[in-house]
């Protein structure tokens, strides 16, 4: 069949409307327009990339938008959470230099999106190392060098994170962080309040195996102390426990949930969230692993949090976590310079949790940093 307003048969896709050119020739006059002329050239791999996501986009466009109050609310937090992990490394590279927040001749810091890891391992397609050349390269031109890691942020944890551009700086930063002369403060919001409102957990931390119907690994305390007949009873601890104290601090709380400041005095991984789950009995808000000892399964929230949130029990997976490092404090890198405090704002799925839970962001000033760049946040 020949397409329309040409004189030669075609190829065509059923429903694309769209002549890809003629298999055979059955006239020696070649195609009548030059469009159909056009159109049967092959597709290079950035012009098919970018015609599979205009298709893609016009395709979510057209889909018609949820009348169930939850349904909308569920994907306003997908919208909130996309995971850049899936896009094209340049595409990553883009959003994170959209995200800094502090540059110099020795650091580049940037607002660490949620969801995006920071190293590869199994079944991670992308990461933040993956595209700091491409980063260099957008910030210093193409013959930059690429960026050096100074420190990890959970996948999970958005937040400040810091780069470097010589390897020697890296390796200074690290130490500092090693021999903890650097601060950091995080933001959480939690599951209920915790009593005191202030405080320091001084408890080590383990890795265990749960014993569930999924079997799986887990931090856990590994406590120094127990109560023996109202009496505090040292224990043998165990050698693989490591040493963890994290200072906590109520910024805001309602009557079924609160705004904590954290400032772990230790980096033991997962520490903040342990601490908050098995320590204080308040886990982080959306934390679907720590949530509950023995099973890995969307965090259970009361009746109350749900209504406000607008969300049901059987969506509840769909929380991100709520854990923000939002200020980090640099000693001096030089003896001529001084110590460097760097901000960041929360995103924005951590603001909307912030406001329908009736919590009250602090009075002081987080705006340094812009948000987290994500496709589709608005």
């Amino acid at each position: 069949m020949a397409a329309p307003g040409c004189s030669a048969p075609g190829l065509w896709v059923r429903g694309s409307g769209q002549c890809l050119g003629s298999l055979f020739t059955l006239y020696s006059k070649p195609l009548c327009s030059a469009a159909a002329a056009a159109a049967s050239r092959p597709l290079d791999a950035q012009r098919l990339a970018e015609r599979l996501r205009a298709q893609k986009q016009q395709q979510k466009t057209k889909e018609p938008a949820p009348t169930n109050p939850v349904q909308r609310r569920v994907r306003e937090l997908v919208r909130f959470t996309e995971q850049l992990q899936r896009v094209h490394p340049n595409v990553l590279a883009k959003a994170l230099s959209r995200g800094i927040v502090h540059q110099d001749k020795d650091l580049v810091v940037i607002n660490k999106p949620y969801g995006l890891p920071v190293h590869g391992g199994p079944g991670v397609k992308l990461c933040i190392s993956d595209v700091l050349p491409v980063l260099a390269k957008i910030l210093h031109g193409p013959k930059a060098k690429p960026l050096h890691l100074c420190h990890r942020l959970d996948k999970e944890t958005t937040g400040v994170m810091v780069l470097a551009w010589e390897k020697e700086v890296a390796h200074q930063v690290q130490e500092l962080f090693r021999t903890r002369q650097v601060t950091k403060k995080y933001w959480a919001i939690t599951v209920r309040v915790p009593v005191p409102e202030a405080g320091v957990v001084d408890i080590p931390i383990i890795e265990k195996e749960a014993q569930g119907q999924q079997h799986h690994h887990k931090m856990t305390l590994s406590p120094s102390y127990r109560v023996d007949d109202g009496q505090m009873v040292r224990v043998r601890s165990s050698r693989n426990a490591q040493l963890a104290v994290t200072q906590y601090q109520v910024l805001s709380s309602s009557l079924s949930a609160a705004l904590l400041e954290l400032q772990p005095i230790t980096g033991i991984k997962h520490q903040l969230r342990v601490h908050l789950s098995f320590g204080l009995d308040c886990p982080v808000l959306g934390d679907h692993k720590y949530s509950d000892w023995n099973r890995l399964a969307p965090q259970k929230l009361s009746a109350g949090i749900l209504k406000k949130l607008g969300l049901q029990q059987s969506k509840a997976r769909h929380l991100p976590l709520h854990l923000h490092a939002c200020q980090l404090t640099l000693p001096a890198l030089q003896p001529q310079k001084e110590e460097l405090t760097l901000l960041c704002r929360p995103p924005r799925y951590f603001v909307n949790s912030l406001r329908r839970l009736g919590l009250k962001m602090p009075s002081r000033d987080h705006s340094a940093g812009d948000e987290a760049a994500q496709p589709g946040a608005q």
